[in-house]
């Protein structure tokens, strides 16, 4: 058995109804919340009042879209303005990397820019992030057991990481009954977020035997779950599902790294506005296809092949499946969310070159589980254009 190490979020409460306890849970965590969030949510004013009723003041900031450097040290001056002790989250992946960022913020001396990566210093963290309840209202990220936030930097058309085991929520409240109001293009994108984020940290250099089994835990789940939640927000059944495996998405990449999906999706998220889920379920299907080639061609005998066999017979929910069935299942069900192609997004044949030197130093593409080539890259994207 390989030495590995594993980290999550100090606690984890999952469960239908779970969200009830929030109040509760933050008077345990301190006495005035950052109450970091989304433009609405219908269940908003719930937590308003489980926090009044377990005497915890608040202070309100709004996320909406996708969260940058600039719009992070705008809530960490509030958070320190309010005198807030902790951090609460209530949102998709951008409120809860916000969230996480502003709660290691609070108790870190010295600017944001000496802890970012690529474009700061990159200095570690090295106090303990005040405390974070971070509560999913999406079934996407795993925000809430990760140790990073992704933050753009819309001048410089690039988005970088905040990363430290620090920032790791005291306690993730997993509820997937917040789920249900979510719109089925977002149940789509955010679900094929969370299925890419079990897929790939399968088959990634940095698997190891606890995050594989997170991985194929959430695989046998994922293939029935999405479709159905895509086509009932109220399937009580598959919403839970869907926020399960989300969950262990975010256990498994935070310990085993990701692959060419994330690594090619972040300089595209940096340079286009187009949704995280979209970019990673248009990219999916290619990225797996070229990953299976590649092995075939170049390193036959990969072990990894045989668990590219097995996700496609979690997938199609077919034993004899082979990995290309996966592929073309990937396919069809990106046909049947409607995802937009890249091109759609502004992206052309001109800006292929600099996305694939940008994916080629991302941290996640040091997971893919053989080296990709820059021409192999750029058949991905062509092809998703």
């Amino acid at each position: 058995m390989m030495t590995f190490e594993f980290a999550t979020a100090h606690r984890i409460r999952f469960g239908w109804g779970a969200f009830e306890e929030s109040g509760r849970i933050a008077s345990t965590l301190g006495n005035v919340a950052f109450l970091v969030r989304g433009k609405f949510h219908p269940d908003l004013e719930r937590l308003r009042e489980f926090l009044g009723q377990n005497q915890v003041s608040y202070h309100e900031f709004i996320v909406e879209g996708e969260p940058t450097v600039d719009l992070v040290k705008q809530a960490v001056v509030q958070a320190k303005e309010g005198s807030c002790d902790f951090v609460i989250g209530f949102g998709g992946g951008s409120v809860l990397d916000t969230a996480k960022a502003v709660s290691v913020l609070l108790t870190n001396p010295g600017r944001l820019e000496d802890y970012l990566e690529v474009i700061g210093a990159g200095k570690s963290l090295e106090v303990p992030a005040a405390p974070c309840l971070a509560i999913p209202t999406t079934a996407g990220t795993g925000s809430e057991v990760t140790r990073n936030a992704v933050l753009g930097v819309p001048e410089a058309a690039i988005k970088v990481s905040l990363r430290s085991p620090l920032m790791l929520p005291a306690v993730a409240l997993v509820d997937p009954a917040l789920t249900c109001s979510v719109p089925p293009l977002i149940t789509a994108y955010t679900g094929m977020d969370a299925l890419t984020q079990v897929l790939e940290p399968y088959v990634s250099v940095r698997a190891n035997v606890m995050t594989d089994m997170f991985c194929r835990e959430g695989l046998q789940r994922v293939g029935k779950a999405l479709p159905a939640a895509f086509k009932d927000g109220m399937d009580r059944e598959a919403r839970i599902a869907m926020a399960w495996v989300s969950l262990l998405g975010g256990l498994a990449l935070a310990n085993a790294g990701l692959g060419a999906v994330h690594g090619l999706a972040s300089p595209i998220g940096g340079m286009f506005k187009a949704p995280h889920g979209a970019i990673c379920a248009r990219l999916l299907p290619l990225v797996m296809h070229a990953n299976l080639k590649a092995l075939q061609r170049r390193q036959p005998e990969n072990p990894v092949l045989e668990r590219f066999r097995e996700i496609a017979r979690w997938l199609t929910q077919r034993p004899d499946a082979q990995p290309e069935d996966g592929v073309i299942w990937l396919e069809q069900v990106v046909n049947q969310f409607k995802i937009p192609n890249l091109s759609a997004y502004g992206m052309t044949y001109q800006h292929i070159p600099e996305i694939v030197e940008r994916g080629l130093r991302a941290s996640s593409m040091k997971g893919n589980p053989i080296p990709l080539t820059s021409d192999e890259l750029a058949a991905i994207l062509e092809a998703a254009l």
